[in-house]
């Protein structure tokens, strides 16, 4: 079977401190403390997503990389 990877895709993330109820194209989601926020800059999609699945999955991009978007693993 042939194998695919993931093309690369910059988000904006925010850590979240406290549970929060999130937006999602799915409908509204219940975010824990220590969940990032992700939200896709081309589509204003929003989802929470895990710790450990943001730190196997993510990666930080330096700003001048990737022009006038700001990048994943910033907290606001």
């Amino acid at each position: 079977m042939p194998k695919f990877r993931k093309k690369p895709v910059v988000v904006e993330a925010e850590r979240i401190v406290e549970a929060r109820l999130v937006t999602t194209a799915h409908g509204r989601v219940r975010a824990e403390a220590g969940d990032w926020i992700l939200r896709d800059p081309r589509t204003g999609d929003t989802w929470p997503i895990k710790p450990d699945i943001f730190e196997a999955t993510y990666e930080q991009v330096e700003e001048e990389l990737c022009g006038s978007i700001v990048t994943a693993m910033i907290n606001w």
